[in-house]
């Protein structure tokens, strides 16, 4: 519904291109979603002594709880003992227990990063040499299961809901004030305050089973609501209960002291300003008051999640704010026109007048949304390849996809504004000429005669029920011409069309929002690629106690289904005749770790006819795959030979040969 024309367009390409050329050209390191970047002793490393402790770096602070790391021997017994320690930084400790044997040993860590999200995976490290593990770490994380479900649902209810409350709002102040008094918008209001505060208290008692185990048992665990209400998450959301309590007054006060002063013109001139002081004061204090419970409500959000970690945070916070009332500005107020449009009453219609004035809020809305949605972009990708080579960057696609559409939709939308007021124009000059052509006395239209009727009718009844029947004949009196009216304003086909390209604008919103919700719950694109390259550093860096003998083979594959193109490596350490460990790592094409289906290694020694020996990796986390005391019976030039499966159809197998031994 937005005013758009060809010269703002462009004007706002322009400055989308200029700044986003200019911050990504300004690229520097961040993040806000927390990843593991380094441990000691390092993954997959073999130390000739058993370490008195295992230590997790992570690329910003986390929180940890007691059972955040833990080390589990090849039987699956945990060795590690206390709570984790937090030595220096971003480094976290967790001590061992003495006398460790040898054998391959896995670290399981879940943690909760500064933005609130849990952060989970593991990796193995072996003392002496590797061994057969029976560790079997499942890959569901606490935020996996139905808790995490409900969790990712109870925010999407809670961004619609500060939608609807704050739009609706601003649309009856700012558009239509006669809303105010019709019982549709009103509803529809309420409900965002309902959905929003219900959805807010589901959060809080989700929050303590969603960070750590992920049990829809643990979410009447008031041991962890309290600790819920200690963390930087859990203060928002009292918070933000508590701006709620302020949101009720400020509607209260709106659908009464204010609704009884509107205007009941819907699209004079002077529509939700006030011509009286008194009017003009209540006006201007409900829109100061509702502006700042709004933007607290909206910092609710900023201070716990993505704007409040990592580059410029300062900034980021107060722009996230920003961002968050433009996205409740242009959805909740487009939500309220359609419910407007579809069931206001017809003696309060939505006319021209208001549907411009929210054109003109939805223009403002979307250019906000553009500017601070290129800066968050920038500081949450930071490169151009991670529009394409992270979930975060894809994802943002999506969503700016989706505003075009919205964009494109309200178009036509402002077209239909203009012909409804075109043709609203033309029917009141007819309807003033033909008043003076007949020069009609009132109340002798057409429609009074059967009222003659059947008043005289109903004088001729008894006295007692004279007053029965009257009420019952007013009541379908005015039943009638409702739906005479209602008839008639249904069969203008231009307020038909704009509401059924306002529907439109709707359908895609409720898709927009939910892939906000998503994007929220992303890992950033600058934080994946960061972590990416620290584990690629590290495992290229040579670890303590390994062989020098080590061999990395990298092979392209393509198994020519959708998705179906990548590169696969395969260490294999020490490379040596007897007990082996090997890693298998997938990556898409730009380097970034990929899940498939199912990934199997074959050795074959063609020169004495042995093989293939079958290799069946264990995943380990995104697009690593391990398997300990692989057997090479004798040295030679092995064949080494890795399928790949993309689909339940779409598989490929690529082989190079090694000097083992």
């Amino acid at each position: 519904m937005t005013q758009i024309i060809a010269p703002r367009v462009r004007t706002l390409v322009l400055l989308i291109l200029a700044v986003a050329g200019a911050l990504l050209a300004g690229a520097a390191p961040a993040s806000a979603h927390a990843a593991l970047t380094g441990s000691d002793p390092a993954q997959g490393a073999v130390v000739d002594t058993a370490p008195t402790r295992v230590s997790l770096t992570f690329s910003e602070p986390v929180a940890v709880g007691d059972d955040s790391v833990r080390v589990l021997d090849p039987k699956g017994e945990r060795v590690d003992k206390g709570d984790p320690a937090n030595p220096s930084g971003t480094t976290y400790s967790v001590p061992l227990v003495s006398g460790l044997p040898d054998g391959t040993y896995t670290v399981a860590y879940q943690v909760v990063s500064a933005d609130s999200h849990p952060v989970a995976g593991a990796f193995t490290f072996s003392i002496g040499a590797p061994s057969e593990t029976t560790v079997s770490v499942s890959a569901q994380a606490s935020d996996d299961g139905l808790v995490g479900w409900l969790y990712g649902f109870g925010r999407y209810v809670s961004y619609a809901g500060f939608a609807v409350l704050a739009g609706g709002a601003a649309f009856v102040l700012a558009c239509w004030a006669p809303g105010a008094r019709v019982r549709a918008v009103q509803r529809l209001v309420v409900s965002g305050w309902l959905a929003l505060t219900a959805a807010t208290l589901g959060l809080l008692m989700l929050r303590g089973s969603y960070t750590t185990s992920g049990r829809v048992g643990d979410i009447f665990d008031l041991e962890l609501l309290g600790d819920v209400l200690q963390t930087k998450t859990g203060a928002a959301l009292v918070s933000r209960l508590l701006l709620l309590a302020a949101a009720a007054l400020f509607i209260a006060v709106l659908f009464g002291a204010y609704a009884r002063t509107a205007d009941a013109a819907p699209d004079h001139p002077g529509d939700g300003d006030g011509g009286e002081p008194d009017k003009r004061d209540l006006t201007f204090g409900l829109a100061l008051g509702g502006t700042v419970v709004a933007a607290g409500l909206a910092a609710s959000w900023a201070m716990s999640e993505h704007a409040s970690q990592g580059l410029q945070a300062g900034v980021a916070m107060p722009v996230d704010v920003v961002h968050l009332l433009a996205v409740a500005a242009w959805l909740g107020g487009l939500t309220a026109l359609l419910v407007a449009l579809h069931r206001a009453p017809v003696e309060t219609p939505v006319g021209h007048e208001a549907v411009r004035r929210f054109s003109r809020l939805a223009f403002g809305s979307v250019v906000t949304l553009a500017v601070t949605g290129v800066y968050q972009s920038w500081r949450q990708l930071g490169s151009w390849s991670a529009f394409t080579g992270t979930r975060y960057g894809q994802l943002l696609l999506v969503k700016i996809a989706l505003v075009a559409v919205m964009v494109a939709v309200a178009v036509l939308s402002r077209r239909w504004t203009r012909r409804l007021a075109d043709a609203r124009g033309s029917a009141a000059a007819e309807e003033a000429e033909r008043a003076e052509e007949e020069k009609q006395p009132a109340g002798t239209a057409p429609a009074t005669a059967s009222e003659t009727s059947e008043t005289s009718e109903a004088g001729k009844t008894e006295a007692g029920h004279d007053a029965v029947r009257a009420a019952q004949l007013a009541r379908q009196r005015a039943a009638t011409e409702a739906a005479r009216q209602k008839r008639l304003r249904d069969a203008d086909p231009n307020r038909f069309g704009l509401r059924r390209s306002v529907l439109a604008e709707a359908g895609v919103a409720v898709v927009l929002l939910a892939v906000t919700t998503v994007l929220t719950q992303t890992e950033p694109g600058r934080t994946e690629q960061d972590a990416r390259a620290a584990a690629a550093t590290s495992s290229s860096a040579p670890a303590t106690g390994q062989g020098s003998g080590a061999v990395s083979l990298t092979m392209p594959f393509d198994t020519g289904g959708t998705n179906g193109k990548g590169v696969v490596s395969i260490d294999l350490d020490p490379a040596q005749a007897g007990d082996n460990a090997l890693h298998v790592y997938v990556e898409g094409p730009d380097g970034t770790p990929v899940d498939v289906p199912e990934v199997k290694i074959a050795l074959t020694l063609a020169a004495r006819d042995i093989g293939p020996l079958p290799v069946t990796p264990d995943r380990i986390t995104t697009g690593h795959w391990s398997a300990s005391g692989v057997q090479i019976p004798m040295a030679g030039d092995w064949k080494v030979e890795v399928t790949v499966r993309t689909s339940d159809i779409d598989q490929v197998t690529v082989s190079k040969n090694a000097q083992i031994g």
